[in-house]
């Protein structure tokens, strides 16, 4: 068989990520080739997500890629993939999660401020809703790019702390101070790699699920159905957090304005059972008890 041909932004974390699912796949003995693709979410650093009026933005470039047969499989961060995939593409595959949470990590000018004081800088609506939640006066300021790129803007610009994902503070061996965020609830599938593949391509498909790990896949899957029962893309203020203790899952979930006032939460515990959809059923909670107002509020708000 010819080399499998990993398609990947070309972000030093996304190689980094297309790097550990070749890894993955070269330990089972296949050949790999790394094919990196600029994507449009990465041509425009200047606005913010929300505002370019589409869902997959980090993604599109690669879906056409696989379309077109360029590429053979995709690799994500899930948190970017929307709920909705184009038709013939679908998931094959979820590395182990690592490193889920959101963290703050402010500049050496704001070492003593309280978290109430600091100004922030983050383009994400549900970073800056659950954050509102806690410290409902705070001036945020927008910020894009990757990690590097935002560290040097955070150096640069005229606030005090960024937030962001743990994951990719590991994943790059950086040396930096930060504070953890239990306030948070992170993004669904926030801290996953995954991988997508061609529905055309059954063979490759079921070599690369062979590198699939199945814990995570059942609680990123409870995420991404609470998600996209809501309806909400990936802007809208929303976190959801599943994980395995013991027989039961936990499952952490909220709805959030977009001043962080007015949130609709859920915490529960419960055995799994492949039959039925929790995502599903815990986003139709949140609907019944204000939450299909709240979205269409924050719709009309974006």
């Amino acid at each position: 068989m010819k080399s499998i041909r990993i398609g990947t932004r070309n972000s030093a974390l996304a190689l980094w990520q297309a790097r550990e699912v070749a890894r993955h796949l070269q330990n089972n003995n296949y050949l790999t080739e790394i094919v990196p693709i600029v994507s449009s979410g990465d041509k425009n650093l200047n606005q913010p997500l929300y505002s370019l009026g589409i869902t997959g933005v980090f993604t599109r470039d690669l879906d056409i890629a696989l379309l077109n047969n360029e590429i053979d499989i995709a690799v994500h961060s899930l948190k970017d993939v929307p709920t909705q995939l184009p038709q013939n593409i679908e998931m094959i595959a979820y590395l182990e999660r690592d490193y889920p949470q959101d963290i703050l990590i402010r500049k050496e000018s704001a070492r003593n401020k309280e978290f109430h004081e600091l100004k922030l800088a983050t383009s994400s609506l549900r970073r800056r809703a659950f954050w509102l939640r806690n410290y409902p006066t705070t001036d945020f300021s927008d910020i894009r790019g990757n990690i590097q790129t935002r560290l040097q803007k955070l150096e640069d610009g005229d606030f005090d702390a960024t937030i962001l994902s743990l994951a990719g503070i590991k994943r790059m061996k950086m040396e930096i101070d930060y504070e953890m965020l239990p306030l948070m609830i992170c993004a669904p599938s926030q801290g996953v790699i995954s991988v997508a593949g061609h529905t055309d391509k059954p063979e490759i498909n079921e070599i690369v699920s062979q590198i699939n790990h199945e814990q995570t896949q059942i609680c990123v899957e409870i995420e991404r159905n609470f998600l996209s029962t809501l309806e909400g893309g990936c802007t809208a203020p929303i976190g959801a957090f599943a994980e395995i203790i013991g027989d039961q899952i936990r499952f952490k979930a909220a709805l959030c304005s977009l001043d962080g006032k007015n949130c609709i939460a859920v915490d529960e515990n419960f055995v799994y059972t492949p039959e039925e959809n929790f995502g599903e059923k815990f986003a139709k909670v949140v609907l019944e008890n204000g939450g299909k107002e709240l979205m269409a509020e924050i719709k009309s708000q974006i």
